[in-house]
């Protein structure tokens, strides 16, 4: 079984750069100077240390503003500390995901993808899982969303809060989704055990709002330009990929 930890496009394979990335949702370029406070945070946070020196699964990549690997030996260090996780800490491969609850192709990714993975690769110990909040400025509800999911890690129900969001989302439809507080609260309100007086309460006070802030700005700094993307163990795949993808690229680094 996979360890939990709760620390706190379509169809085309971004593969050195030789094919372009469909299934995946763009950032506009005003999002860019929207999120430049953000990658101030995260340059100071780099110049000390915060995501510098971390031999305990650090992921190196060579990034570019599009996502792919660039080859040019410049690694960009992912932070994964605190971060919510499944799944071995010290499995061969790393999958680190930036997304979004409200983007369709990040909840299609998690549909057709997500669950083989875990079982065929989190759960054996293979792969180790890591999720990244990256909102999109013209998703209104992909912050709060984000909020609500990582409040709920305080309760060890982050991972169930994530299905919840987006399976909710699936029954109502194909497309961009949209929702708001109380749809959230009464999606959230069906993950057994949840505490709902003390989510409401975590949300309420934004305490999460600088460490999404954080991971948006990380995932810029990265290459990051829309979502989902997925890093595993360095090599950028980005959008809504079939399962297959994700089998190509971590059976090539297992036998790597």
């Amino acid at each position: 079984m996979a360890e939990e930890h709760t620390g706190h496009t379509e169809n085309k394979v971004e593969h050195k750069a030789e094919k372009k990335d469909e299934g995946s949702i763009k950032i506009p370029k005003r999002a860019f100077f929207l999120v430049a406070g953000f990658i101030l945070i995260f340059i100071v946070g780099f110049a000390f240390g915060r995501l510098t020196g971390n031999t305990n699964g650090a992921v190196v990549a060579g990034g570019n503003e599009n996502g792919i690997p660039s080859g040019n030996g410049q690694p960009v260090k992912l932070s994964l500390d605190g971060e919510p996780s499944l799944g071995n800490k010290d499995a061969p491969v790393q999958i680190v995901e930036f997304s979004d609850y409200q983007c369709p192709f990040c909840r299609r990714a998690y549909t057709q993808s997500y669950s083989q993975i875990k079982k065929d690769y989190i759960d054996t110990g293979k792969v180790y899982f890591v999720f990244k909040d990256f909102p999109l400025t013209f998703h209104p509800a992909a912050i709060p969303a984000a909020e609500y999911a990582n409040c709920a890690n305080e309760q060890g129900k982050y991972w169930e809060t994530h299905d919840a969001i987006y399976d909710e989302q699936n029954k109502l439809g194909q497309g961009t989704i949209e929702f708001g507080e109380t749809e959230l609260k009464k999606w959230v309100s069906t993950v057994p055990g949840i505490n709902m007086q003390k989510l409401d309460a975590c949300v309420k006070s934004g305490k999460y709002k600088k460490e999404i802030e954080q991971d948006t700005a990380e995932g810029i700094a990265a290459g990051v330009s829309g979502t989902p993307t997925f890093f595993i163990n360095g090599q950028a795949l980005v959008g809504a990929q079939p399962y297959s993808e994700f089998q190509r690229l971590i059976e090539a680094e297992l036998a790597a």
